[in-house]
């Protein structure tokens, strides 16, 4: 049914499949930043504290009653460790982004997102009535322009704390745009909680911006946190708006307990060893830059391949020197890339030869 299609997909060097990875790879394609993924310590502490509740599952959507009193405890802590008033689990990022982007535009508004916002935000701003405009990544002065040649009762404003594919932080002077013009402000911190700022918050905490009403907070708990969901985090109108029309929200099942209760453990270990995780991302982002001459801002590393078909020779080059990176191509991004995490789990000395042999190697190619 779809022959013809596949087909072209595979001569474009763009198929894609899901494939189980071999344990003895060192993983540097996840987003796993701080490896908690295999941290079996802590998986027996959120199992235990899962223990001390009568229930372990959501068993319905939150607004019956599958708001648990751990989903409220963690969005307390997440508030108060964060500075902002109000808080919601969600399902995943997705739905996180499908929930504010879905529901907060209403007619005669107009929402405005960075051109590399997530795929999520993307898809959920074709669902909306208002005007939606893209303006130029990062860039303040266009969105300035545009936020001040359009009519709007609101003006919402999507942006990635840190983005996911070329990895550069938010442009600091996109807060006072919003500020300056008195406009809702989503910041996406997906790839940016847990790797960046004083206390690894992320960009709010990196740029030491106390919260205000007109901004809101999209975390994922997949990423860093090594687990599974998202939250939100704004002021109580907006969660409470949320709550009574994003659908994503109203219509899906409460987020998994045991996913919530790991989060909740990996903050605490984030809090704890604080010093010691910024510490081994400096020694990373110091290999990094000496080898490639990039700076990292979070811990995407982003190469250029010359195409396609290269990225995916550079793909099982790496893996055949025990290493898993990724090989991202078109639709995901214009060009080909290899998108490499080099988690703080893993051994700097190990990474510093690996990343000399790459190196050569795609200059070579």
């Amino acid at each position: 049914m779809y022959e013809k299609e596949l087909k072209a997909i595979k001569k474009a060097n763009l198929y894609r499949e899901r494939e189980i990875f071999s344990d003895d790879l060192i993983d540097l394609a996840s987003n796993d930043y701080l490896g908690f993924g295999e941290d079996k310590e802590l998986f027996k502490s959120a199992y235990e504290k899962v223990l001390t509740y009568n229930s372990h599952s959501p068993k319905a959507s939150q607004l019956v009653n599958g708001y648990h009193l751990l989903h409220k405890e963690f969005e307390e802590y997440l508030c108060k460790v964060n500075g902002f008033k109000k808080g919601i689990v969600v399902g995943s990022g997705f739905l996180a982004n499908l929930s504010l982007i879905e529901a907060l535009p209403r007619k005669k508004d107009l929402l405005v997102l960075d051109e590399f916002y997530h795929a999520s935000g993307i898809l959920a701003s074709k669902l909306v009535d208002a005007k939606v405009v893209l303006f130029r990544h990062n860039d303040p002065w266009h969105l300035k322009e545009i936020l001040s040649t359009h009519s709007f009762n609101r003006a919402i404003v999507c942006v990635e704390g840190i983005y996911s594919m070329d990895g550069d932080i938010l442009n600091r002077e996109i807060f006072d745009v919003c500020e300056d013009k008195n406009v809702l402000l989503i910041v996406d911190e997906a790839h940016s909680a847990g790797v960046l700022g004083d206390n690894l918050l992320g960009v709010f905490d990196d740029y030491n911006i106390t919260p205000k009403d007109n901004h809101i907070k999209m975390g994922t708990l997949g990423k860093a946190y090594g687990s599974y969901g998202a939250y939100i985090l704004a002021n109580f109108e907006i969660i409470e708006f949320l709550q009574n029309r994003a659908k994503a929200i109203i219509y899906a099942t409460a987020p998994s307990i045991f996913d919530i209760s790991f989060a909740f453990c990996a903050m605490k270990k984030i809090e704890k060893d604080l010093e010691s995780i910024k510490r081994k991302k400096e020694k990373i982002s110091s290999v990094v830059k000496d080898i490639f001459g990039v700076k990292m801002d979070g811990l995407i590393l982003k190469l250029d391949a010359k195409s396609s078909h290269n990225a995916l020779l550079l793909k099982e080059f790496a893996k055949k020197r025990g290493f898993l990176i990724g090989a991202i191509r078109p639709p995901t991004v214009k060009k080909s890339i290899l998108r490499i995490i080099p988690r703080i789990c893993t051994d700097v000395l190990v990474l510093e030869k690996f990343f000399s042999e790459l190196k050569n190697e795609n200059k070579h190619q």
